[in-house]
């Protein structure tokens, strides 16, 4: 196994996780996976970390979805499916915000890797889509349910059933990304994303993941009922006394994740 298949680069508050198969458009090969899941193990003890970027290798593909030929030789949908989920519900559940840094294509299994991020800022050469309907088959590592969540059914089931492209306007336009950039700009533009977030409360930042993460699978009762508890859990904390102190004092917080 290479682990510079994936590589991970660290700053002080912020990590870039990097796919690095250019020449394949960064597709998810089984090697990719196993990579992938070692170094969300060693992220997620990572106490200090308090953003996540994800982005492809190249200027071509974010990542062009799973390695079809290892799809095609696969005797088990089932397996492929749920190593999928897991892989992307690791990254939705990461107590720190991912953003992803979509550079070029991301289709399929690598779009559905886009949805399960928290941000996603695109270069204006990106594209989107969801083509398992081409190949006989079904998105399978939660786009039918997240991109459901994030377009409504009517848009969502478009681009599922046609597997049609869809341009970073338009995927700008549906609230799919948050911002485009030109190509040149889009890892500073997601570094300074990253930094902006990196400087405020990691302990409010975990909690409004939680709330909008776990809320959407709750009634709106007690989805209020979560967000009661939470806001509670932070009120006697350093970092909430930190805060309101520091706009009263009229000066910059300093939030210590405590």
């Amino acid at each position: 196994m290479t682990l510079s298949i994936v590589t991970l680069e660290q700053t002080s508050l912020f990590a870039i996780l990097r796919l690095n198969c250019p020449e394949k458009l960064n597709a998810l090969s089984n090697e990719m996976f196993a990579v992938l899941n070692e170094h969300l193990d060693h992220i997620e003890s990572d106490r200090n970390l308090r953003a996540l970027i994800i982005t492809g290798e190249g200027d071509r593909a974010f990542c062009s979805g799973t390695e079809i030929a290892e799809l095609h030789d696969a005797a088990v949908g089932t397996t492929i499916s749920e190593r999928g989920q897991q892989l992307c519900g690791r990254i939705e559940s990461l107590p720190v915000p991912v953003i992803a840094a979509i550079n070029g294509i991301a289709a399929g299994g690598g779009f559905e890797l886009a949805l399960a991020c928290h941000l996603r800022v695109a270069s204006s050469s990106a594209t989107f889509s969801v083509p398992e309907i081409k190949l006989g088959l079904i998105p399978a590592y939660g786009g039918t349910q997240r991109l459901t969540r994030e377009l409504g059914a009517g848009p969502a089931l478009e681009m599922m059933l046609t597997g049609r492209s869809m341009t970073s306007d338009e995927a700008l336009r549906l609230g799919l990304v948050s911002r485009v950039v030109q190509p040149s700009e889009l890892m500073s533009e997601a570094t300074s994303l990253a930094k902006e977030i990196s400087e405020l409360s990691p302990l409010s930042i975990r909690a409004c993941l939680e709330a909008v993460i776990k809320g959407l699978e709750l009634p709106l009762g007690e989805g209020l009922k979560l967000e009661t508890e939470l806001f509670s859990s932070l009120f006697e904390t350093e970092d909430a006394r930190e805060g309101t102190l520091a706009f009263l004092e009229k000066r910059k917080p300093v939030f210590k994740g405590r």
